[in-house]
């Protein structure tokens, strides 16, 4: 026996995921933890979607026991809520658990019915079918792109609206249709930021084009299979680093960026990526 398990309480349960349950409302209840007690659904969005992004970080580094400690993290903000919204009296863990079971074999008449779908675009495609007829049934809006979170990251959503629509045909037939638009796009932008006479709507227009711009980038990224947040990240993280090697021969130097020409600046921007081989 680790010394882990010799120091739980005699009355936790056995089974690991029964103990967490358990551990929740020991925290929740009489003499429980204050900080725990005092939270709501609202306070604790922000660290499921931090432990969210947890989970991508490791699976990213391939940190597999980063992985498992961060996957327990996310478990526990779903008995958390599980938990608080059972003493609201709207829903336990159970049933959450009881419906995600449901949704799956549901969704998955293939494997536990006699649809068949031998491949991985069939499957999603029947999945968007049986989601468009349960929103049907609970009278819910039926459109097909209808569902997604308000607030998940805009390239990412601008991915999965577009995923979602060219499963009906509703899609360029080949990338360079997508460039295509682009530079459509492009030229739009470009032509609504030449001077011209005072324009209330001017920031609006101008806001409305860089988005019709940006969201024609993400469909270029989808049909070269490639994923805009991911890329974007990267092209964050690949700047960052050049920048630090920037400021590093500047250091070196003995000079402050902010003193220096765009020039010389951009010289030591070109011999940065000269040393990181790009």
């Amino acid at each position: 026996m680790t010394e882990f398990a010799s120091s739980l309480p005699a009355q936790a349960p056995a089974n690991p995921f029964d103990r967490l349950c358990w551990i929740m409302e020991r925290l929740l209840g009489p003499g429980g933890c204050p900080w725990d007690r005092e939270q709501t659904h609202a306070s604790l969005r922000q660290y499921l979607i931090e432990e969210a992004y947890e989970v991508c970080d490791a699976v990213e580094t391939e940190d597999f026991e980063h992985l498992k400690e961060e996957l327990g993290d996310v478990a526990l903000q779903v008995v958390f809520h599980s938990a608080l919204a059972q003493r609201e009296k709207r829903f336990g863990i159970e049933e959450v658990l009881e419906g995600i079971c449901a949704k799956l074999i549901r969704r998955h008449p293939h494997v536990f019915g006699q649809t068949v779908a031998e491949t991985a675009s069939q499957v999603l495609v029947n999945w968007e079918e049986i989601k468009t007829r349960e929103k049907a049934e609970n009278r819910r809006d039926e459109s097909l792109v209808a569902g997604l979170p308000r607030h998940l990251p805009a390239l990412q959503k601008a991915h999965r609206v577009q995923e979602k629509v060219a499963r009906v045909g509703f899609d360029w037939p080949d990338v360079a249709g997508t460039i295509g638009k682009v530079r459509e796009e492009f030229d739009e932008l470009a032509h609504e930021f030449e001077p011209r006479e005072e324009n209330p709507n001017r920031r609006q227009r101008l806001s409305e084009e860089m988005g019709d711009l940006l969201f024609a980038l993400v469909n270029v990224s989808r049909r070269m299979d490639v994923q805009p947040e991911e890329a974007l990240q990267a092209a964050c993280a690949r700047f960052s680093e050049r920048f630090r090697r920037i400021e590093k021969r500047a250091r070196e130097k003995g000079k402050a960026l902010s003193g220096m020409t765009l020039e010389e600046m951009d010289e030591l921007w070109e011999e940065a990526k000269r040393e990181t081989g790009e």
